[in-house]
């Protein structure tokens, strides 16, 4: 145990002395410094960020845990990303560059009016205060607890464990929120990225390994014989995410968080160029590619491994699996790994709720003459606030029957597919008014709310009650319809009496688009349907 704390405590603090050492004379005393890292940021950079963002224990320990209890549906959230990040480099990131749009409620100001983009801020302000950071930090401490197995390690109850591991990446959020911005936090992704494709395929291989005593293709053969329908990608109705949900609201919600989420698009928005901003995306979408090997496939090894004692909590499946095959001497490192991936994600919310806030709260409304230092030094105060509230919140997270992921995806349904409906919506329309974006708000956040929040009541008319039986992407989907045909025949028969424009380039930097990106995007759509056909009864689930 003492070497794995000690390799632990080196990788992690080599990564954020490096990253550090690399950004110290950057200027960071800008608004456009500490919270777009000067738009200077190149492809590879951006794709790691993205990678690391996005991935984090809510998903090494979600999907997993996922894998664990049904099978390979889970896939959907990663192969739909490959697709969708194709999507957002040439429709949506274009769009934001030739404005220079520093976060998403601006393009929702420009478009509607003011007290929509406030409306909006609120959303996404409230979904990652109340949702995404607590939640970063109880799966974090899911899984690090696992890892370095605390509770018995140190004689205390599983709370506490909790409590301690939380504090402990919270504290450390901090750090690097205050010493140098998103840029700072871009390199360390750069560095962790390196590590967490290295260690995350560690697991699969040495759990392998484990099966077959010491023959990795033998255990490969053992785990797709004896349990051949875990490795069927194609959901059923009963499964987290049925197969027909990628059509539905799977969609929808991949659209919103890949180009619509403030925490994600930022990396993208901060690129030194629009060549180099789908560059970063799509190499992000090559990557998610190879995510079932590490996010899937382990926690259907921990279902074989495990069957004889199952684990009551099916989330624990990932870091049991990972305490039991990884060799004392990689835990170390592989736990830093982990942590990195935590932090990314911690940062990543941190900084874009921050941002959120001092530019389109702050800034306009609370201090309107503050100069760009005052913004800055005001923003790690928030950032600092924002952590201490979420490390409070976080332990008080409940289990979830379906697993850690799919409940952040369902809570997510708050604001993230309403939030979306305005802004597809908006590019691609240019009459509808804002009082309809304002009604589409309301009424697809109170609607989705009386179908996913336990009340009897509700069961009992009929169109809620039909809607409640019915899986919660499927219900996001058919909002998101009845929404847009809503502010469709808003904009026919009382059109906003100033179109948007959307045609101006600011030339904030430079949009001339990556040559090779229409190659790449047309490999991963085939990538992604060979995929989809090995995982599935025409595949290895036969």
């Amino acid at each position: 145990m003492l070497l794995t704390i000690i390799s632990f405590v080196v990788f992690t603090g080599l990564v954020l002395g490096i990253s550090y050492f690399l950004t110290r004379k950057n200027d960071t005393s800008s608004q456009e410094g500490y919270f777009l890292a000067g738009r200077g940021l190149t492809g590879w950079i951006i794709a790691a960020s993205l990678l690391l963002t996005n991935l984090s224990t809510e998903q090494m320990v979600g999907l997993n845990g996922q894998g664990y209890m049904f099978n390979m549906s889970g896939i959907g959230y990663e192969l739909g990303a490959s697709l969708v990040l194709i999507v957002v480099a040439f429709f949506f990131l274009p769009r934001y560059l030739k404005k220079g749009y520093a976060t998403i409620p601006d393009f929702i100001g420009d478009r509607y009016d003011s007290a929509t983009k406030q409306m909006v801020n609120f959303l996404f302000l409230a979904g990652y205060v109340l949702i995404l950071l607590p939640t970063v930090l109880y799966s974090g401490a899911i899984g690090m607890g696992g890892i370095f197995d605390i509770t018995k390690t140190f004689h205390i109850d599983y709370m506490t464990s909790i409590i301690i591991v939380v504090v402990a990446i919270g504290i450390l959020g901090v750090i690097y929120s205050l010493a140098g911005g998103l840029r700072i936090m871009a390199v360390a992704d750069t560095l962790n990225g390196i590590g967490l494709i290295i260690g995350g395929l560690m697991i699969p291989v040495f759990a392998l390994l484990y099966v077959g005593h010491g023959d990795m293709l033998g255990g490969l053969k053992t785990i797709v014989e004896a349990h051949p329908e875990k490795f069927n990608a194609i959901g059923g109705p009963n499964d987290p995410v049925p197969f027909f949900t990628m059509f539905t609201g799977m969609i929808l919600v991949n659209l919103f968080y890949w180009g619509c989420n403030q925490t994600i698009i930022q990396r993208a928005l901060a690129a030194k160029n629009l060549k180099e901003g789908q560059k970063g995306l799509l190499l992000a979408a090559v990557f998610k590619l190879f995510g079932p090997l590490y996010l899937i496939i382990p926690g259907i090894i921990a279902f074989h491994i495990f069957q004889d004692n199952p684990l009551e909590i099916g989330d624990m499946a990932y870091p049991m699996l990972v305490n039991t095959v990884l060799p004392f001497y990689l835990k170390g490192f592989f736990a830093a790994v982990l942590f990195g991936a935590i932090l990314s994600s911690f940062n990543a919310a941190l900084n874009s709720t921050s941002t959120l806030f001092m530019l389109n709260v702050y800034k306009p409304y609370i201090k309107p003459n503050a100069t760009d230092r005052q913004v800055v030094v005001a923003g790690k105060v928030v950032a600092v606030i924002l952590a201490i509230f979420s490390m409070c919140v976080a332990p008080l997270i409940a289990k979830a029957p379906s697993g850690l992921f799919n409940y952040l995806q369902m809570v997510n349904g708050f604001y993230n597919v309403p939030i979306f409906t305005l802004i597809i919506f908006g590019m691609l329309n240019k009459t509808a008014p804002a009082w309809s974006a304002k009604i589409t708000l309301v009424f697809f956040i109170v609607v989705y709310g009386l179908t996913q929040i336990p009340m009897q009541w509700t069961s009992t008319v009929p169109v809620l009650g039909w809607l409640k039986s019915i899986h919660f992407l499927h219900v996001m989907a058919i909002l998101f319809v009845i929404a847009i045909a809503f502010m469709y025949l808003a904009g026919k028969f009382r059109p906003a009496s100033n179109a948007y424009d959307d045609t101006k380039d600011l030339h904030i930097v430079d949009t001339t688009p990556w040559n090779r990106g229409v190659v790449m995007s047309v490999a991963i759509v085939l990538c992604v349907f060979a995929v989809y056909v090995i995982f599935s009864k025409f595949g290895i689930a036969a």
